[in-house]
């Protein structure tokens, strides 16, 4: 489970000053349930994302993940996590199979525990016939199938994905929707950050609408279009976009 409570992070930009990037984000993400963060880029979503994987320190505001604080226990908020975006990097001189070994042994595992898993996953993600080729002669698609798989090789009970389908073709990004709406299945704790709509409809259970660093509206996909009165979730994002940006005019 994740308990965001006023998160917020300030940055100090030589042009702009302070520029206050996420704003007192509250949420709460539970087992077996897609928490989406819907926004524009530069809405604050990665922000939000990397604070949570304690990859960014909070200015200010806290989180529980797995029963663990970000602030007083990183170190085991990040053995209960895995975390998967976009723009994740393999290290090349590596095979496929190397480098889900690589990050099994970074989270504590090895042996026979660490090869089973790993037989486990190249059997599950159709890594097979790919397995001892190197990263950097991989495909997009078999790249993502390895990066998902060195996400979960420590069987995380939380998932975050920030926008993980960004630059990816559609076949690809099947597959990794296709693995977010496996972790519901499972039972995993999952966040997931997305600009795209057909995306928040098909695997959303809970929506936070995020422009400029807050939470401007928060529900279901159908509690959204209740709200706004629109009949599509483009359609409700952009009213409760555009009544913000008329109250800041």
């Amino acid at each position: 489970m994740i308990v965001a409570e006023n998160l917020t992070k300030t940055f100090r930009d030589k042009k702009r000053g302070l520029v206050k990037a996420v704003s007192n984000v509250s949420l709460t993400s539970e087992p077996g349930k897609i928490f989406g963060l819907l926004g524009a880029n530069g809405a604050g979503k990665t922000t939000t994302l990397r604070m949570l994987a304690t990859l960014l320190e909070p200015t200010r505001g806290t989180a529980t993940i797995a029963g663990f604080s970000i602030r007083d226990n990183p170190q085991e908020v990040r053995r209960n996590i895995g975390f998967l975006s976009g723009s994740t990097a393999l290290y090349g001189r590596l095979t496929a199979r190397e480098m889900i070994q690589y990050f099994g042994k970074l989270n504590g595992m090895s042996g026979p525990e660490l090869t089973s898993r790993i037989d486990e996953l190249v059997e599950r993600l159709e890594i097979g016939e790919f397995q001892n080729g190197r990263c950097d002669k991989l495909s997009t698609g078999q790249k993502q199938r390895v990066s998902i798989a060195r996400s979960i090789v420590h069987s995380p009970p939380v998932m975050i994905f920030d926008e993980p389908t960004s630059g990816l073709d559609v076949m690809t990004s099947q597959t990794i929707m296709a693995f977010i709406e496996q972790c519901r299945t499972d039972s995993l704790t999952v966040v997931f950050s997305t600009h795209i709509m057909s995306e928040v409809e098909r695997l959303c259970d809970h929506v936070a609408i995020v422009h400029k660093g807050i939470i401007a509206a928060e529900g279901s996909v159908g509690d959204l279009h209740a709200q706004t009165g629109e009949t599509s979730i483009e359609k409700a994002f952009l009213k409760i976009v555009n009544g913000m940006e008329a109250e800041d005019v």
